[in-house]
């Protein structure tokens, strides 16, 4: 599935679907609103932050469930190339993982939820509503492969030594019942947590450089992307049984 441009939306899509309520965020009727510290999120350039404080100030609740697809990813190989590069050429690494990973998730409507250095969390489903949010996701994790490969592949001149077959990003990605909203007194962004996040976090953690790790239920609600992939069973960290899944990799 090739991904397209992320639309410039001319009013929060979060607030939007989730409210009902127009909040400007381009636009000349969006400059009132900045006065007042409402600006488009750095999660999503299609939201606002409005949607990360409306938990408290506009749903009067720290968080909510809902049904969510999530997506975490991370460079395989990073710890070889932070012994051996130098810290300005690996720093250009990690941003070009970082554009590459949101410029994806955001051409399918999902929102960086966390960045942590050499890995990522996204979430797709909320605030902005996606009907068949796991397409969606592996969309975004078919696209992060292409386009983090292609930016790897470029720095060959740089990689001293450090093979490239043993470089590239990990992707894992399930669907599932979450937690979403504030689970801090000092931050007031949202984040969502449960048990869905943790197998998509153990997920990643297992897939190998080029690989998508895929749960067995995010693959029944994708069964034209899925169709043909292979099916491996895991032993995953605080999971006491072993836990199939299915391997996507790139075109």
């Amino acid at each position: 599935m090739e991904s397209t441009a992320p639309s410039r939306a001319r009013i929060c899509r979060g607030c939007w679907d989730q409210m009902h309520v127009p909040i400007p965020i381009r636009g000349p009727l969006a400059l009132p609103f900045r006065a007042f510290g409402i600006t488009r999120s750095k999660m999503n350039p299609n939201i606002c932050t409005i949607c990360e404080r409306s938990f408290r100030y506009v749903k009067k609740q720290r968080h909510i469930s809902a049904t969510a697809t999530i997506l975490f990813a991370d460079i395989r190989g990073f710890t070889v190339l932070s012994e051996r590069m130098d810290p300005i050429i690996l720093s250009e690494i990690v941003s070009a993982f970082q554009d590459g990973c949101a410029e994806a998730i955001w051409a399918h409507d999902g929102i960086v939820n966390k960045q942590m250095g050499d890995g990522l969390m996204a979430i797709f489903n909320f605030p902005i509503k996606i009907e068949h949010h796991v397409d969606a996701a592996l969309a975004a994790a078919l696209d992060i492969q292409r386009s983090c490969t292609s930016a790897l592949r470029s720095l060959d001149a740089h990689l001293d030594g450090v093979s490239l077959d043993a470089l590239g990003v990990g992707v894992g990605v399930h669907t599932g019942d979450v937690e979403i909203g504030e689970f801090s007194t000092f931050r007031s962004d949202f984040t969502a947590i449960g048990s869905a996040v943790n197998l998509a976090a153990r997920l990643e953690s297992q897939a190998a450089a080029g690989e998508i790790l895929v749960s067995v239920e995010a693959t029944a609600q994708a069964p034209d992307l899925m169709a043909g992939t292979a099916r491996r069973t895991y032993s995953l960290k605080g999971i006491e049984h072993p836990v199939p899944a299915h391997v996507l990799l790139k075109s």
